[in-house]
């Protein structure tokens, strides 16, 4: 029988943990607390639905096919905020919208790979991107990271074969939480430079940096866009996640394979989406500051409630952005204590093992929990769950 391109790959994690919730009755008293996922479970702003309303309403335009790279007019305000963030000139020209962020990779790997091709990825990995290099016969190869969840470019090095075509880094990262010191985002710039490669940065949750200024000094270097391929989603900074709208920054040269990709998936981003982006992006600064920093509170309770499990045996391994990542102290593998987790403890969260290559056992003592929707009254109520264990 032939193996096609989906059986390549493992189902997706997220849609797998909800399945575990399958005939678990939650109480009043002890309801599910929902750690799996990392998206926003709010709509967006009222003036935001408002303005998209009307939009959809008054403007026939909001529901016509249009560009395939995406609308000018967000490609070019994307541009400026680019070049705000990051100190850097960028021009809308080097700038697509994409429907969503996992289709801007999904699309600039069909670009620049072929069968049998390599792409590098640091574990813990984000699990879409290993699912999208399965299902088009291109190799991930795993790059362990140490215990600082930090990559080693020269363990990169190390792997770069005739057949690498791209180095894939996640900052903030997701499952791990760490946000990648510029100084090593650059090493592996110089890295892909030198080899010929590209280096994909995914920065979904650039918005939620602990950082002030520009986290990378990439887009500054002369001619960045031969090498960097920097990937964004509106989903997290504007609860946009319904109406998938991501981006990329790169080359206009490489922007033209793109096009092809998305001009044959989806033609081109939704148009509500794309207004819903350009909106915010006009409009939402100071809102935006606002969920900033209670994300960076939320992290801030995580890391004072932590001591409560590093006395029962759990390591933080790594914390930012939506994320925290443990190693717990238990016996039985991550995968089995993410299933025992929801009746038990009426907790979903994923296990390492989902983000995490089957040869490398690191996974089986890890878990991801994803705490943007706790407040921190939920978190404490999280916390108390975990420090109750005893398996």
């Amino acid at each position: 029988m032939t193996l096609t391109r989906t059986a390549a790959t493992f189902a997706p994690p997220v849609m797998e943990a909800r399945r575990w919730l399958e005939g678990v009755t939650f109480t009043d008293d002890r309801p599910l607390i929902n750690v799996s996922q990392a998206a926003p479970v709010d709509p967006p702003p009222l003036a935001l639905r408002q303005a998209m309303a009307d939009f959809a309403i008054n403007q026939d335009a909001a529901h016509l096919y249009g560009p395939v790279l995406g609308n000018p007019d967000l490609r070019a305000k994307l541009a400026r905020e680019i070049g705000d963030h990051y100190a850097a000139e960028i021009r809308p020209e080097q700038t697509a919208i994409t429907s969503g962020c996992n289709q801007a990779f999904a699309s600039v790997i069909s670009a620049i790979t072929g069968q049998g091709d390599e792409v590098i990825l640091p574990t813990p990995w984000y699990f879409n991107h290993k699912m999208w290099l399965d299902m088009t016969g291109v190799r991930a190869v795993d790059l362990p990271t140490g215990s600082d969840l930090l990559p080693d470019p020269e363990r990169a090095r190390a792997l770069i074969t005739e057949r690498t075509r791209a180095i894939a880094l996640v900052t903030p990262n997701n499952p791990g939480g760490v946000e990648y010191p510029a100084d090593l985002v650059r090493a592996f710039y110089d890295l892909a430079q030198e080899h010929g490669l590209r280096l994909l940065v995914d920065e979904t949750y650039r918005d939620f940096d602990s950082r002030n200024g520009p986290p990378h000094a990439l887009f500054q270097q002369p001619d960045w866009d031969r090498t960097l391929v920097h990937l964004y989603s509106f989903s997290k900074a504007y609860r946009l996640t319904g109406h998938r709208v991501g981006a990329i920054a790169t080359g206009a040269q490489l922007l033209a394979e793109v096009e092809k990709f998305l001009d044959t998936v989806a033609i081109c981003p939704g148009q509500i989406g794309q207004f819903a982006a350009l909106w915010g992006m006009q409009n939402l600064s100071q809102w935006l500051a606002g969920e900033r920093a209670e994300i960076l509170d939320r992290r801030a309770a995580i890391t004072q409630n932590m001591p409560r499990l590093t006395d029962k045996g759990w390591r933080l391994l790594g914390l930012g952005a939506y994320f925290a990542y443990l190693e717990h102290p238990f016996e039985m593998p991550s995968d089995e204590l993410a299933r025992r987790l929801v009746g038990d403890a009426g907790i979903l969260l994923l296990p390492g093992t989902m983000f995490m290559p089957d040869h490398d056992p690191a996974g089986k003592r890890q878990v991801r929990i994803a705490f943007a929707n706790l407040d921190r009254a939920g978190i404490e109520q999280l916390f108390d769950r975990l420090q109750a264990l005893s398996f």
